[in-house]
């Protein structure tokens, strides 16, 4: 089929390549404008542009779509058979809906109505589920509120975190994608209405970055930590200086109460530490400090004195 396709990370590079070895014929790419990046702010394409420039694909790159008129009639010049979107990063308008004879199709990665929104990855990791997975629909207006066409779901391991996840869930979208549009082509691509039980994953802010030792348990600690893992890094303070947690699990000790939650209970140079947390207790395995790189517990220990009984904050 001729097909544009929109989007911009590397989750979306992977949908991109799957339909590209599968053969369909993609008209053009639309993927969100250069960034700086880096510490000389040097202007980056996408993922997406990036293996578009590779195959020689057009790409199209506009600082917006809503009242665009020339870009909107660009799209409908090219004819297209259906357009498709796979984290792109803007909402389309009806008159984009509306441009291609077997619609708009998404690839979201959750089970839909579940975790509609921009982060559906990280809040599948931060709360603790076990099962998530990729949902591909036609498009609507609203936000990730078009019929459901196919769904797969998959395991979230134990330790599993936000970036093992995402790289997992890249491969799966890009085949649920060209299953789809195969069912497209043929007439037999089902089509499912949403139901009104649905849940949103909101944007990611720094402030939840923040660990809070007194609320939070030892499991909540560590989802905190793989939801963020690669993203920003979970961190506490520790003598006033910024400490990020890369990797935790729950520890075995067993503590008094009265202890603050915060308090490092067990220092071991070759185990790492424990530190008391609203329920149980919080053992560390890699580790960031202020101005260093990440790295074990072990490492870190060897070069940064830590003494039972100081306390996180």
């Amino acid at each position: 089929m001729n097909i544009i396709f929109m989007g911009t990370p590397d989750f979306a590079k992977e949908s991109l390549q799957a339909i590209f070895e599968a053969k369909h014929n993609i008209i053009s790419v639309v993927t969100n404008p250069d960034k700086q990046q880096g510490r000389g702010m040097k202007l980056t394409p996408s993922p997406v542009k990036q293996y578009a420039i590779e195959k020689n694909i057009p790409v199209l790159q506009p600082q917006k779509i809503k009242g665009n008129s020339e870009f909107i009639e660009e799209l409908r010049k090219q004819n297209p058979d259906v357009i498709c979107v796979v984290a792109y990063g803007k909402i389309l308008p009806k008159e984009i809906l509306s441009i291609p004879k077997y619609g708009c199709i998404n690839v979201h990665a959750s089970l839909l109505p579940k975790y509609r929104g921009s982060a559906p990855i990280q809040w599948a990791i931060l709360n603790g589920d076990k099962t998530t997975g990729v949902t591909t629909m036609y498009m609507d207006e609203g936000m990730d509120t078009g019929d459901i066409i196919l769904k797969q779901e998959v395991v979230i391991g134990d330790e599993e975190t936000t970036g093992e996840l995402w790289n997992r869930l890249s491969d799966l979208g890009g085949k649920l994608l060209v299953e789809t549009l195969e069912k497209i082509e043929t007439g037999t691509a089902p089509r499912q209405k949403q139901g009104e039980d649905y849940t949103i994953a909101p944007m990611l802010t720094k402030q939840m970055a923040k660990i809070n030792w007194k609320e939070q348990t030892a499991v909540q600690i560590k989802n905190l930590v793989r939801g963020l893992n690669p993203i920003m890094g979970a961190y506490a303070y520790l003598n006033n200086k910024k400490i990020k947690f890369w990797k935790v699990t729950q520890g075995q000790t067993e503590i008094a109460q009265e202890i603050p939650n915060g308090t490092i209970i067990k220092v071991n140079p070759k185990e790492g530490i424990e530190i008391k947390t609203k329920q149980g207790t919080l053992k560390v395995i890699e580790i960031q400090g202020e101005n260093a790189k990440r790295m074990s517990i072990q490492d870190y220990l060897r070069g940064n004195p830590i003494k039972e009984g100081e306390k996180f904050e």
